[in-house]
């Protein structure tokens, strides 16, 4: 793959020569040229100041014991949020909360494994999933459900993480 460099050339006035000389001048308009960037300056690029390539950082395995508690903490907050709109859940609040619970659990015990792989995956399947079994709410239900993750899994998985390590 060939690499580019961009170069400004800058319009050239010349004043009138008293003597005359054979030499070729181009003359261009301010733009912007692609040149093919010079082999000595691509091996330099490559590999600034001798940079060994990037570690690749692999996540912890989830923890089942923390999905556990996780998932408990998740019922009950949700729960608690959720009756605050009984009209519009009304009598199938426990299943919404149930639904809700049982796909966030799965998502910890099969691929949380700690900050940076909280993912929206399992909220969406929330909402499909409330969709499919017509049960009421969907959408406040998932938006909850991910608005409370956002908020405290990766500060309850630090907390988890530094007590036992002691």
């Amino acid at each position: 793959m060939a690499l580019f460099y961009i170069s400004c050339i800058q319009p050239l006035t010349i004043p009138p020569a008293k003597t005359s000389f054979t030499a070729k001048l181009i003359l261009r308009n301010p733009c912007v040229i692609l040149h093919p960037r010079p082999p000595s300056l691509s091996k330099t690029f490559a590999n600034p100041l001798g940079a060994s390539s990037p570690q690749k950082y692999t996540y912890p395995d989830p923890i089942p014991d923390f999905a556990e508690a996780e998932t408990q903490n998740f019922r009950a907050e949700l729960f608690k949020k959720l009756s605050k709109d009984k009209e519009t859940f009304g009598d199938d609040l426990d299943n919404v909360v149930d639904v809700c619970a049982e796909i966030f659990n799965d998502f910890l015990h099969k691929e949380y494994g700690g900050p940076g792989t909280l993912l929206v995956e399992p909220f969406t399947d929330i909402l499909v999933v409330l969709k499919d079994r017509k049960l009421p709410g969907a959408p406040l239900a998932a938006r909850t459900s991910l608005l409370w993750a956002q908020s405290y899994v990766d500060q309850d998985w630090e907390i988890w993480n530094s007590n036992s390590s002691k």
